[in-house]
């Protein structure tokens, strides 16, 4: 579970990314979990997006993502996310305590 200081440092490196994962009609697919979870993988910090054409709400969308790739839900704003989880064996981000 992150703190409110982890928090504020993850949503302070997401605001300049550019979403990497996008969500559409099809909803939260077998798909869409399983390039969320490569791309956690691969950056530990991910920022997704829900079009405009997805029928569910983004805070749904993006909770139900966190859940599914055992990863932390850091934020939501509008239709764009961020999601977190740190590496076991090399971590890149390195967290404020």
């Amino acid at each position: 579970m992150l703190r409110g200081k982890q928090k504020r440092f993850l949503r302070a490196m997401g605001n300049e990314m550019v979403p990497i994962l996008q969500v559409g009609k099809g909803g939260i697919t077998e798909m869409v979990v399983q390039q969320t979870n490569e791309a956690i993988a691969a950056r530990e910090l991910i920022k997704g997006r829900v079009l405009q054409n997805c029928i569910e709400e983004p805070k749904t969308v993006a909770a139900e993502l966190a859940e599914q790739t055992g990863s932390e839900l850091v934020q939501v704003i509008g239709r764009n996310f961020l999601l977190f989880r740190q590496s076991p064996d090399k971590p890149v981000i390195d967290l404020p305590k």
